[in-house]
């Protein structure tokens, strides 16, 4: 087995790529080695000194790490990747729930449900793609007037480049096709 790795623009964070799809549907998003319980492959890779968050991807793996450089830090995390793939267990537990930030209530006001259902196709089509090719994901919150809000997951939390990612590139996106969108904002 072979895995890809790519560096990310968030330099605590690192793209694994195993070659296999990772999450079928959705994304998986673990903060600490508690979260992690639910997944055999991010609770091996919190047992990793060093690692500090986990995100699942369709076909990725995105580790960030503290304190280790990366030439310290990678093959171990390479390690355990390879051999939870090699072993055939589920990414998953079958207690495996969906991810806690996709069941967090929406916010928007009901006069606004066509320019939300607008934002939510252009973050789908056009912003979701470009991030997760960086390790990362950014989730619809809410708007309420005139901003957006919006969740950053994966290399996209804490990253130095995420402000402009997002005032920049999602902000301005979201401006051109959609006026009454004033500001965007992480959550």
């Amino acid at each position: 087995m072979f895995i890809q790795t790519e560096a990310t623009p968030n330099p605590a964070t690192m793209k694994f790529l195993p070659g296999k799809v990772v999450m079928d549907n959705g994304t998986a998003d673990f903060l600490d080695a508690d979260s992690a319980a639910v997944s055999p492959l991010a609770t091996a890779l919190f047992t990793i000194p060093g690692v500090t968050a986990v995100f699942f991807g369709y076909d990725f793996v995105t580790v960030t790490k503290d304190g280790p450089e990366w030439q310290h830090l990678k093959p171990a995390v390479l390690g355990a990747i390879m051999e939870h793939f090699m072993s055939g267990v589920p990414v998953m537990g079958s207690a495996a729930k969906a991810n806690d930030d996709d069941l967090e209530e929406e916010f928007f006001d009901a006069g606004d449900e066509s320019l939300v259902l607008t934002i939510k196709e252009l973050l789908e089509t056009r912003v979701r793609p470009a991030v997760a090719q960086d390790g990362g994901d950014i989730t619809f919150r809410g708007f309420r007037k005139g901003t957006v809000y919006l969740n950053m997951k994966g290399s996209c939390a804490g990253c130095p480049s995420s402000t402009a990612t997002l005032k920049h590139g999602v902000q301005n996106l979201l401006r051109h096709f959609v006026p009454e969108v004033l500001e965007v904002e992480a959550v």
